[in-house]
């Protein structure tokens, strides 16, 4: 299955300070066909105005990832970390058995970033944060793991996540295919950041959201240069 969901049917709440658009229901959004996709809980594409953000609180036993898309994002947590993060990079906090934190746009223009929440393969644990430059010239053409849950993906650079999932980022110029092998039993969700994609034939634009699953190879074509940010789970 392929279900493409435009930018447009996506959940909307407008702060001034925030504006939000949720992939699936989120605290005033309730779609009960949208209630998350495999492991993978909340997708947010967020706008957070100049010198300001989100004041501190608290979260516990989720897997929550930030990308960046454009601007940064300053975080600050109970457990004393502390770091910004820029447009491209990643960032991912393992809320375990509970910790406090805030996200802020020191910036002096729109920070915008994709915040994904994935379901912890058990619960507990302390809390973590960590943070991570991921160049896109290193993506061009391919698939690479930005957060992951399996070891050796780890060990290859990935940021760990405490769930039996993996976030991946490529970027694609106009015209060029990328395939994706994804196995039975697996849920990936996929949002172009920016550009438009062709996957299985259907045309994708930028900030849509495609819903695909496993037991396939799924092909994905630019048909502009692109920027694609996916998370593939349980």
């Amino acid at each position: 299955m392929t279900d493409i969901r435009p930018f447009d049917s996506l959940g909307h709440a407008d702060h001034g300070w925030l504006n939000a658009r949720h992939h699936f229901s989120f605290a005033g959004y309730h779609d009960p066909a949208r209630m998350g996709w495999g492991r993978l809980r909340v997708w947010n594409d967020d706008e957070i105005a100049a010198g300001s953000g989100f004041p501190p609180h608290p979260h516990r036993d989720m897997e929550i990832i930030t990308y960046v898309r454009s601007g940064a994002i300053t975080h600050q947590d109970s457990l004393g970390n502390t770091g910004r993060t820029g447009a491209g990079d990643v960032q991912v906090m393992s809320a375990g058995t509970g910790v406090r934190h805030s996200e802020y746009n020191l910036e002096p223009e729109t920070t915008r970033i994709f915040q994904i929440w994935i379901e912890p393969k058990r619960l507990g644990g302390a809390p973590s944060w960590g943070a991570k430059p991921f160049p896109k010239g290193d993506r061009s053409g391919r698939f690479v793991t930005l957060a992951s849950g399996f070891p050796d993906e780890i060990e290859g650079g990935a940021l760990p996540i405490r769930s039996d999932a993996r976030v991946l980022g490529a970027t694609l110029k106009a015209g060029e295919t990328l395939d994706y092998a994804l196995e039975t039993g697996r849920h990936a969700y996929l949002v172009p950041a920016s550009g438009a994609l062709e996957i299985d034939g259907q045309p994708v634009n930028a900030r849509d959201g495609v819903a695909l699953t496993g037991g396939r190879t799924v092909q994905l074509t630019a048909r502009a240069d692109s920027e694609i940010v996916m998370v593939d789970s349980e």
